[in-house]
Order: structure tokens, then C-alpha cells, then sequence
């Protein structure tokens, strides 16, 4: 029995059972080191502040530091090591291991930095690294579990997103009041080492537990061209595409200034504004990523549409409460007006990414993942923090410490753009989706 029939069944002949527990593993595993690929990522967020008045930085410096410096090299890196991922010899297990201790060092270098320079190709340094992690991630999944069960693996995945930003929320802004931003990042990058040397030991190739006949009859690899052709025919892929991007550049951006906005315009400090935002973005988030998971693959055996159905209507729903939240003086009663729409707008994850590793072949799967981080990347983590800093620094002379606010104000209603693409791919995903 392979590992999909394992996990379908979920128990039955002693085989079975172990290609079962073997897949929950994987699942952990890789979500651990997702939640470590996140924290490594986002925890700049809460040590903005203090690093801008440490090193002297401006709004555009700030948001170059924590969009661009990692997201373009990440985007640029992301395609040919997934075509990597995706020939058949290939260990992902390694891969994601090497990419991990990668960028983990490297967090850990940026809390070494003396100026804006050396800081800047720190965070370079953690972008290439995590290239090589979510693709084959995503691929490795793909290869493990069913096809019914995709979107809700994927998601279980995914909430490494939420859960890695939260933990950066709180462990950086703890230890930043009590030692400073330089601990706090040397603190989150060095665990990652030994995570990488644990990987090795406790997960397997699902390529290499194939029997014989199986691998002898492995379809031909795909060249990159026919790989892209293949991607790029499908709408709904291009639909979800750019539904994803914009919604990672509205999310990135968010996810940097509303903790400026919170510490500018509400007066918190980083403990405070930190805990807040691990609510919002981090126990909100968890439960829109699970969510979002779970109800596409309920509603989606019914019609493959309704795979996309509530990421589509959640964010149309999220866009107004989201721009109250921003408008509140109250900062609890902004807090909380946030939770709702964080919810809708991060339950796209495991529908969006199910979608795309199905809409292609397995020999595309880990280069479509990586197109849609490319965008999502590149567009949303490279220009969103870094166009939303030079948009509040544009409006610094009218509003002052205010021009945060009005920035986010814009944010909140563009989340119709991802809402309507969404939906527009949903309508496409009965005549494009594969059966395996």
C-alpha cells in the first residue's frame, strides 16, 4: 500500500498503519519548520522600531530592509530549485534540511549588523535560504496524502504562517524590551541548526520507499519550458496567482506598519503592541488557515468550486471591518475589530496551493508552488512593506505620525482585488482540476 492509501485509511494492516504514522510525522515536522521559517522571516516586523532608532534608518529603509532585501532573491532562487525538487532523484528531505540551517545562520548574523549595509545583506542571505523550504515542502505533501485530503494537509502546513509570525510577535518584542533586537534574533535563528541535523534523522524520501517497478515506471521528467507551458494554460492557476500576490502584498504590508501603527498612533510599546498582534495575526490567523483548509475539502467533494468559495467571500466580508479596525481610536476596540477579517483573509492558503499542486502533473508540482511564492514574494513580501513605507513617508508631512493610518486605510478596501480573483478561479477548478 503507498503512502496515500495509508493515510486515506488510516489504519488497517501493520504496513499500512507505519506508512500512516509515517505521513503524521512528515506533517509535524514540516510544519515546525515552517513556523521556524516565519519567525525567522517576520520577527524584523517587531524589532522595526528599534532598529530604525539603533541604526538610523528611515520608513523607505525599513520597509526595503524587510520586503525586498529578502523577497527578490527568494522569488529569483525559488524557480530552479524547485525544478531541483522535482526530478525524481532528488532528496527533498536534504534539501529542506540544508535550506533550513541556511537561513537560519543567517538570522542569526543579522543580529550582528553594525549598519543598514550589512544588515541588508544579512536578510539577503535568510531569503536565499528559505527558497529551497516550502516548494518541496508542498510537493513532498502532495506525494503523501490524498487528493481529497490536499487542501487540509496543505493548510495544516501552512499554519506555520500564523503560528511562526506569532511566536516572532512575542518572543522579539519580550526579549528586545529586556536585552535588545540584536538578542532577539540571534536567539531565533541558532534552534534552527539543530532542527536541521533533527530533520535528517527522523524524516524519509517518499521517493526512495518506492517499490522497484514502481520507479522504473516513473514518467518522463518535464522540461522546464513544457513545465511552465503546462502551468501557465491553466486560468485558474493564473487566476489564483494573482489573487495570492495581491493578497500576500496586502498582507505582508499589513503585518510590518499595523505594528507601527499600533506603537505611533496608540502609544504601545513592542511587549504591548507584540501581544496584540500575536492575537491578531497569530491565534486569528491559525484558526483562518485550518478553517480555510478544512472547509474546502467538505464543501469541494460537493462541487470543486466551493474549494475557493470562502477564501473568495471572506475577503469581500473582511475589507470593511478591516478599515474599522484601522479607524478606532480605542486600541482594544481596534484590536478586536481586527481578529475577524485576519481570519477571512488568511483561509486561502491550503485551498489556494491544493488547488495548484492539482492542477498540474507531478513532475510540475514543486515549479507551480514555487511560481506562486515567486509572486506572492516577489510582489507581495518584496513591494509591500517597502511601497507602504514610502506611501507613510509621502504622507508624513500632512499626517505626521498619522500617515500609517492612512496608508492602511487604502489596504483595507484593495482586499476586494484578491476576493474577486478568487472567485473568478473558482469558476474554473470543475474543468481544470486533475483526479490525483
Amino acid at each position: 500500500m503507498n503512502e496515500k492509501a495509508a493515510f486515506a485509511a488510516g489504519a488497517g494492516s501493520p504496513a499500512a498503519d507505519s506508512a500512516a504514522a509515517r505521513t503524521r510525522t512528515m506533517l509535524w515536522v514540516l510544519l515546525v519548520v515552517y513556523i521556524f521559517n516565519f519567525l525567522d522571516r517576520q520577527i524584523v516586523n517587531i524589532l522595526a522600531e528599534p532598529i530604525k532608532g539603533d541604526l538610523g534608518l528611515s520608513d523607505t529603509e525599513l520597509g526595503l530592509l524587510a520586503g525586498p532585501a529578502f523577497a527578490v532573491f527568494y522569488a529569483l532562487l525559488g524557480i530552479p530549485i524547485a525544478r531541483y525538487a522535482d526530478k525524481d532523484g532528488t532528496n527533498r528531505v536534504r534539501l529542506i534540511a540544508a535550506a533550513l540551517a541556511v537561513w537560519s545562520a543567517m538570522t542569526a548574523v543579522c543580529g550582528l549588523a553594525q549598519n543598514f549595509v550589512q544588515l541588508l545583506f544579512a536578510r539577503i542571505g535568510v531569503g536565499v535560504g528559505e527558497a529551497g523550504c516550502t516548494p518541496a515542502a508542498h510537493s513532498l505533501i502532495t506525494d503523501s496524502v490524498p487528493a481529497e485530503k490536499r487542501s487540509s494537509a496543505i493548510a495544516f502546513y501552512g499554519m506555520g504562517v500564523p503560528i511562526g509570525s506569532l511566536l516572532g510577535l512575542i518572543i522579539g518584542g519580550i526579549v528586545n524590551d529586556l536585552y535588545g533586537w540584536r538578542v532577539a534574533l540571534m536567539l531565533v535563528g541558532l534552534p534552527g541548526l539543530l532542527l536541521a541535523l533533527f530533520i535528517l534523522f527522523v524524516l524519509r524520501e517518499p521517493r526512495h520507499l518506492r517499490p522497484a517497478e514502481a520507479v522504473a515506471a516513473a514518467p518522463a521528467q518535464l522540461s522546464t519550458g513544457a513545465a511552465l507551458k503546462e502551468i501557465f494554460a491553466s486560468r485558474a492557476f493564473v487566476f489564483i496567482l494573482i489573487a495570492a500576490s495581491v493578497t500576500a502584498f496586502l498582507g505582508y504590508g499589513k503585518a510590518l506598519w499595523t505594528i507601527s501603527f499600533f506603537i505611533r498612533s496608540h502609544g504601545l510599546s513592542t511587549t504591548e503592541a507584540g501581544l496584540s498582534m500575536a492575537v491578531v495575526l497569530g491565534l486569528a490567523g491559525v484558526l483562518g488557515t485550518w478553517l480555510g483548509g478544512k472547509m474546502a475539502d467538505v464543501f469541494g467533494k460537493r462541487d470543486k468550486k466551493h474549494i475557493l468559495t470562502f477564501p473568495a467571500y471572506g475577503m469581500a466580508v473582511g475589507a470593511p471591518i478591516l478599515f474599522l479596525g484601522y479607524y478606532m481610536d480605542n486600541w482594544i476596540v481596534a484590536v478586536a475589530l481586527l481578529i475577524v477579517p485576519t481570519v477571512l483573509n488568511t483561509a486561502y492558503y491550503g485551498p489556494a496551493y491544493g488547488c495548484v499542486q492539482g492542477l498540474v502533473r507531478p513532475q510540475a508540482r514543486a515549479v507551480a508552488a514555487s511560481i506562486m511564492l515567486f509572486g506572492q514574494n516577489l510582489i507581495g513580501l518584496g513591494f509591500g512593506p517597502f511601497l507602504f513605507g514610502v506611501l507613510s513617508d509621502a504622507l508624513a508631512p500632512a499626517y505626521g505620525q498619522e500617515s500609517v493610518r492612512y496608508v492602511l486605510y487604502g489596504a483595507a478596501w484593495l482586499g476586494l482585488i484578491p476576493a474577486f480573483f478568487f472567485w473568478r478561479a473558482s469558476l474554473r477548478l470543475k474543468a481544470e482540476l486533475k483526479s490525483g
